[in-house]
This record gives C-alpha cells, structure tokens and sequence, in this order.
C-alpha cells in the first residue's frame, strides 16, 4: 500500500493520493525545478519549497498570487517560491525556452484542464517547458464521481446530463467545468507527447468521510490511500490523477 509523503501529513486527507504519486519524485536529497500551472494560493508550491525544491507558480489571478507571497514568506520559503502573471495555454509568453533554462524537472497541473480553452493547448505547453524525461502531475475532476454526487445530492437531472457529458445547469454565465473519464484523460496526455503512468482516484471518499466529526484524520488519510489505486473505488471518486513523463 503506498504512503503518505511527509509534507502530506499536514495537508487535507483528499490529497494524499496526490502526495503518494509526487513523493517518490519530491522525497530525495536532489532540489529539483517545479513548475506550478494554477497553483497560485500555493497549496501545494509551499510544502514542495519546504522540501527544499524551487517553485515556480504561474497563475493568471493577481489575488491568487498575492495569496501565494503570504504564504511562502510565512513558512519561511518565499525565496524558492516565484509567483508569475499568466496563462497556461501561454507559458512560452511568460517563461524562458525551456532550451535556455535547461526545462524544470516537474510541473503540476491540478485542476486547470476542466476551465481553460483547450486542455490539449495547455498541455502541449506544459510538456514544452519540461526537460527530456522530466514529469507533469495532471489531477482532474472525474465524470463518474460527479455524476454520483449529483444523485446523492438530490438532483437526478443533473446526474443524467453529466452522465451524457452536457452542462448540467445550462443557461448560467459560466461555461461548465469539464469532468474527465479514466481513457480519455490518459488519451489527451498521450496527444501532449506524455508518457502516462498508472492513474489514480483522488478523494474516493475522504470528502464524505471529512464531514463526520468523528472520522479521525489519520484513519481518513489511511483509507484514501488504500482506495485510490483499487476498482471499482477509484472509478467514481471526485477526482483523477495520473504522473506523466516526457518522452
């Protein structure tokens, strides 16, 4: 059963599966480049620069940013952590060419695909800042998993229109968020020019069980964990993950 890396120890039961991947990646003496695409509160470009790893979050919120300084200089690590204005379908317009800095060694791309124009753009970019086998940690959210939520929460239409891929409120300002299935996820890595590893559940049930004042967090995590690599458990969790490499 994977374990928990020690900078998940302190973070939200729902990531663990997240920090398991990243952990043998993150876990080692060496200090690598990160490259964080909509990181911008710093979730998770604090606890990677308090392993002693150089963050670079690029995010096109100027509050998110904001909300990132204050948090790395209170940890003590604003000085491996770099905040960047911008796009990810746009990250040659905002970061040197990855042939003049050598790429970075890891770049994450957690809940982005399901808001930008078009996830294949953005992950074409992302591949394209990282050096020659150097890996990209995707986290989606999971049509399945959605599709479940809705159900339990009382709005079968809803469900049924996830279920068809259709925006389940049409008419708001907003356009719908994407949700992404298991084959399709690894087939838009694929087209970057990624090699997938195996994928993952993420918050199988760690959110459920989070509610409950008496799930002790420790057993929370513990279960997430033993959930987030097994069907049908992972099939309909909250979200997806999988580690990529390029090729």
């Amino acid at each position: 059963m994977p374990t928990a890396s020690p900078a998940a120890e302190q973070l939200p039961a729902r990531t663990a599966a997240v920090w398991a991947a990243l952990d043998p990646v993150v876990g080692g003496a060496t200090s690598l480049r990160v490259l964080d695409v909509g990181g911008g509160s710093g979730m998770f470009a604090v606890p990677l620069a308090r392993l002693g790893h150089e963050v670079t979050v690029v995010d096109p919120s100027a509050d998110a940013l904001a909300t990132l300084r204050r948090r790395a200089d209170t940890a003590g690590v604003g000085a491996r952590v770099r905040g960047v204005q911008g796009d990810g379908d746009r990250l040659h317009a905002v970061l040197p060419p990855a042939d003049d800095t050598g790429g970075y060694d890891l770049a994450l791309c957690h809940s982005v695909l399901e808001v930008v124009d078009d996830p294949a753009v953005t992950l074409r970019e992302i591949a394209g800042a990282l050096r020659p086998g150097g890996q990209v940690s995707v986290a989606t959210a999971n049509r399945a998993g959605a599709v479940l939520a809705r159900a339990l929460g009382g709005h079968p239409r809803e469900a049924l229109a996830l279920l068809a891929d259709q925006d389940p409120t049409p008419g708001r300002a907003r356009p719908a968020r994407r949700r992404f299935d298991p084959a399709g996820l690894l087939a838009l890595v694929r087209s970057a020019g990624l090699e997938p590893g195996p994928w993952r559940g993420v918050s199988v049930v760690a959110d459920l069980l989070e509610a409950s004042s008496d799930a002790a967090p420790d057993a929370v995590r513990t279960l997430e964990l033993a959930l987030a690599e097994a069907s049908p458990y992972r099939d309909v969790a909250a979200g997806l993950h999988v580690l990529a490499a390029r090729k």
